[in-house]
């Protein structure tokens, strides 16, 4: 059976349909539709030149691009953050000259203080859904109450969004911040420069000073931004607070933290267990262990993992430890003054009942095993024995605090007796400078006075003269 070819105008059911709709249509509308079709996609083409403004501002759609991302800059960012209670037009002397410190070694920085009344901005700006869209991160930041906690965790929080330095408000600047670096390395090697704060790893061991010394200075650093790292140790910190706040059954607001908790939480125990972790994990010998030995005795600075690493001189010296030397060595960078170091007043450290902290021998050998012998004898003493050397500890120290209390009364007594004497000898002397100065001034109108009698009389004794020269040569006597 042979097919009939098919109708090119196709099958007769869609003939009669069209033919019906165009026999609705009017005739003119008919001629003139490829017109309108026409004007419409001249209006739209118009319209998308933008000749005609709508006044709708379309969001911006970046181009499509087969470039690859920009690299992250080389150097790092010339920019100097502190933080504090307040901005900087009220500071204290002591605050503005440390400040100052930054600024005049480093007139190319820039220089930012965030403060108790910015902080939460900054985190919200950077953390929220329009910046690393990290809510949980501005969240904790909110919740968390205990100063030196938010201070630690503020500076990480900096270092990882922006980068930079970061130094506490009490550090001073002894050189500029180009010296940070050493000239045998290139910034473009390195992410990050830190320096060794304590090198006591033969007290590893110690039931309290173990866990504290071993560590990198979180009181002054240097960032590249985003660094993983950062990043990891701000969600350690926010892990290990809210189990501590599971295990004691509060808001994070309501946290109760003591010093070695603050130290190994957030400070700089758990910044140096970070970086160490990292430098592991980033390391070119798979089969080789970073942990402190690489770092013990450092007699110069050295890069590990694209970390630089400098000498405890750099920004720890003069701390009668870990051989830190003096702020007059060559390697010296900074000044750490102490004085914002008041927050152990709010997280104690533990203090036996008899022989108080072991922190305050400051790594001294000697007293250290002195502290710990001293403590294993007290814990087998009986209670009446324990209670006696209590009692008497107790007592020595009220003495020693006594002694303190009165030789510093007598200290500012001679203080103000050295100013009292000081005033009333300047008062003297000016005094006698005065009465000086006028004596000479007596002395110089009395000459002048006599000055002017001698002359008076010079003068007169001349005209005399002229008169006897006149009457003799004149042979009479002049009549006055």
């Amino acid at each position: 059976m042979i097919a009939k070819p098919g109708n090119p105008m196709g099958p007769p059911s869609l003939l009669a349909t069209a033919a019906q709709f165009r026999n609705r249509l009017p005739t003119q509308f008919r001629r003139a539709l490829p017109v309108y079709i026409g004007a419409v996609c001249l209006i739209i083409f118009l319209f998308n030149l933008n000749i005609f403004p709508t006044g709708i501002q379309q969001p911006y759609l970046p181009a499509v691009t087969t470039q690859q991302p920009p690299k992250v800059r080389n150097e790092f960012p010339r920019k100097i953050w502190q933080t504090w209670k307040v901005n900087p037009l009220k500071f204290e002397e002591r605050d503005l000259n440390t400040a100052r410190s930054w600024l005049s070694k480093n007139p190319d920085y820039r220089y930012e203080v965030l403060t108790d009344d910015n902080d939460m901005r900054y985190v919200e700006w950077h953390f929220g859904r329009d910046g690393f869209n990290r809510p949980d991160i501005v969240d904790f930041y909110r919740d968390v109450k205990a100063a030196i906690v938010k201070a630690d965790l503020l500076r990480y929080l900096v270092m990882y969004a922006e980068g930079g330095l970061y130094a506490d408000i009490d550090v001073e600047a002894l050189k500029p911040l180009s010296k940070f670096i050493p000239e045998r390395y290139s910034a473009m090697d390195i992410d990050m420069v830190i320096g060794i704060e304590i090198d006591e790893p033969d007290w590893s061991d110690h039931p309290i000073l173990g866990p504290k010394s071993r560590s990198f200075c979180q009181w002054t650093f240097m960032c590249k931004p985003q660094l993983p790292v950062m990043m990891k140790l701000i969600e350690h910190i926010m892990t290990w607070l809210n189990g501590v706040a599971r295990e004691q059954k509060v808001p994070l607001a309501e946290v109760k933290l003591d010093f070695d908790q603050i130290i190994s939480g957030t400070g700089p125990s758990a910044f140096t267990e970070a970086i160490i972790n990292d430098m592991n994990m980033r390391k070119e010998d798979p089969k080789t262990n970073i942990d402190w030995d690489l770092f013990h005795d450092m007699s110069e600075s050295r890069v590990v993992s694209r970390v630089l690493v400098l000498t405890v001189e750099a920004f720890a010296a003069g701390q009668g430890h870990s051989d830190s030397g003096n702020h007059e060595a060559r390697a010296a960078l900074i000044r750490h003054h102490y004085h914002a170091s008041n927050w152990p007043s709010r997280h104690p450290r533990y203090a036996h009942p008899a022989y108080g902290e072991v922190e305050r021998c400051n790594w001294n050998d000697e007293c250290v095993r002195k502290w710990d012998k001293d403590v294993e004898a007290f814990s087998k003493m009986t209670k009446e024995e324990q209670q006696k050397i209590i009692d008497d500890k107790e007592r020595e120290r009220k003495e020693a605090e006594d002694k303190r209390k009165a030789d510093e009364e007598k200290k500012k007594k001679d203080a103000e007796k050295k100013k009292k004497d000081k005033a009333a000898a300047e008062k003297k002397k000016k005094e006698q400078e005065e009465a000086d100065r006028k004596a000479q001034e007596g002395k110089k109108e009395a000459d002048e006075k006599k000055k002017e009698e001698d002359d008076a009389r010079e003068k007169a004794k001349e005209a005399e003269g002229e008169k006897k020269k006149a009457e003799k040569k004149s042979g009479w006597p002049h009549l006055a």
